[in-house]
């Protein structure tokens, strides 16, 4: 992790229909291996991520970092190396970190950071030259693929020359399995990692079938691309659909690109068994230091992110478990029992208390946590999380009628049966609605530039239930794309009106969306000012 761009085109709501099941592998896959949408181990147990991110390239002295996330729970670390672009690591250097894990008995996945932003950021190494530098390596690897997955390319792509990727990733995991390579492999999205251009999800069925091993697990990173509870489902529920295996590879409570959704991104890794690896345990710089878990590598001094991932609602020590290849245990399959019918309390125009008598769990794995549920037909959307048969909703629509269940969750990601359901409806809410909007210029070139986010605040004593907010762009701007609201234009005059997924805002509250404008060659000027009206 670099630097993040993305734009979250509005089609992101959309599921992918042409992906297909993938078909049955042309060779057995050893140690770990995909099964449908699962990561097994060796002995057939499912194995489920929860980890984070080491800058081991850049602080090779660190390495007490391996058992100080282990001791945090953690049963995966990603570990960050160079083949040249920054200080190589060398094969001695890979088969003292092979060691580390062992010793510590994480499973590692081993990424090259040579790659990142290739197209759009200098310096950047093709996804070809990071294979070069994994056979460079092979020696140190040889008979770890029980606990070693090897990432090809960290952000492979930036946000130029995407639709390359396909075939670039396409030919490096056929390079790796040509140069003898056995392991469980890990593809990178473009787009920084976002893939809000969809070329990873709408071209990985074709990457699959390259793994002659039909062994490859695909990673997306999330930031502020999805600050969306909808954003975050609907990519999930591609995949799902289609039957692949994906890791949410990187992800972090706050981003300069926008303000990423971390509660739902875990609270949705828990619910549907997908592994997650949060960036980054310490070291990082320019300008992203608040994605520092620990301050100066230290493991008693855990910032707010740290506590966040590590001790909260599905966080690493509620929800991780120890490969079994390291004797971590046997495969539990028995789900909590079901939770009491929840009762209400406490409810205003955007917000409800909900309590319910707790589960209990007899499979090993512990209980983790409760997921709130509105009753919607065939599609019945998550209201929040708890780690506690406690939870206070956030929100919510005024003067709106809500039906809610609750179910349970262990540790090895097995859920209850639903509660019995309980009415309450938001009350209609007084005082006065309210809005401002405020734009930041993200990054920008000759030919146009991307404003990521627009805020739009709240200023009102009550919730808010729709916004629109106008601006006009400079002579000789058109508008070349937007997300996260409905956009129309007459004229320079643009329109931007919410989503369906965000008009409700809170007093205070605050909720957001993005353009991109094309502008003439030399062309300076970005758009000012912005208006905004509630309803």
């Amino acid at each position: 992790m670099i630097k993040r761009l993305g734009l979250a085109a509005a089609a992101l709501l959309s599921l992918l229909v042409s992906m297909l099941i993938v078909p049955a592998p042309a060779h057995a896959a050893v140690g770990l291996r995909v099964s449908g949408t699962r990561i097994l181990e060796a002995n057939g147990n499912a194995f489920v991520m929860r980890g984070v991110s080491h800058a081991h390239t850049w602080y090779t002295n660190q390495t007490s970092s391996f058992a100080n996330i282990k001791a945090l729970r953690a049963n995966t670390v990603r570990v960050v190396l160079s083949g040249g672009r920054w200080t190589p690591n060398s094969a001695s250097d890979v088969a003292n970190v092979v060691s580390l894990c062992r010793q510590n008995r994480l499973i590692c996945v081993l990424e090259n950071h040579d790659t990142t932003g290739y197209g759009e950021q200098s310096g950047a190494y093709t996804l070809d030259q990071a294979v070069d530098y994994w056979s460079s390596v092979r020696s140190a690897l040889t008979g770890t693929e029980d606990f070693i997955i090897v990432n090809i390319g960290n952000e492979p792509y930036g946000n130029n020359n995407v639709s390359a990727w396909t075939a670039a990733t396409t030919s490096a995991i056929t390079r790796m399995r040509t140069l003898g390579f056995q392991h469980m492999l890990m593809v990178d999205a473009p787009n920084w990692g976002q893939d809000w251009q969809f070329t990873m999800r709408d071209n990985a069925r074709t990457v699959a079938a390259a793994d002659t091993q039909q062994n490859t697990v695909f990673s997306v990173h999330m930031y502020g691309v999805f600050d969306t509870a909808a954003e975050i489902t609907a990519y999930l529920d591609a995949f799902q659909t289609a039957g692949l295996p994906l890791v949410i590879g990187e992800f972090g409570h706050n981003h300069s690109d926008g303000n990423p959704d971390e509660d739902t991104i875990m609270a949705q890794a828990v619910s549907r068994g997908l592994g997650y690896i949060g960036w980054s345990w310490s070291g990082n710089g320019g300008g992203v230091e608040y994605l520092d878990m620990v301050t100066n590598f230290s493991p008693t001094a855990l910032t707010s992110w740290g506590q966040r991932i590590f001790n909260g609602a599905n966080g690493i020590a509620a929800t991780s478990r120890e490969a079994t290849f390291f004797g971590g245990g046997g495969t539990d399959t028995t789900a909590p029992t079901t939770p009491g019918t929840p009762s209400s309390s406490g409810v205003t125009s955007t917000g409800a208390t909900l309590t319910w008598t707790a589960s209990t769990d007899a499979g090993g794995s512990g209980l983790a946590g409760y997921d709130v549920y509105r009753e919607q037909g065939s599609t019945d959307p998550l209201l929040g999380s708890s780690t506690t048969n406690s939870v206070n909703l956030t929100g919510l629509t005024p003067a709106t009628q809500y039906q809610v269940y609750v179910r349970a969750r262990d540790g090895a990601g097995n859920q209850s049966t639903a509660s019995a359901t309980t009415t309450f409806t938001t009350t209609s809410g007084g005082g006065n609605g309210g809005c401002t909007a405020a734009g930041t210029v993200q990054s920008q070139w000759s030919g146009g530039y991307v404003v990521q986010p627009v805020t739009v605040t709240n200023t009102g004593t009550s919730g808010i239930t729709g916004w629109t907010v106008t601006f006009t762009l400079p002579a000789g701007h058109t508008l070349a794309g937007s997300w996260n609201a409905t956009v129309t234009t007459s004229g320079q005059t643009v329109t931007a009106r919410n989503a369906g997924y965000n008009g409700t805002v809170g007093a205070g509250g605050n909720t957001s969306f993005g353009f991109q404008v094309s502008r003439p060659g030399g062309n300076t000027a970005t758009v000012g000012a912005y208006t905004c009206a509630a309803s």
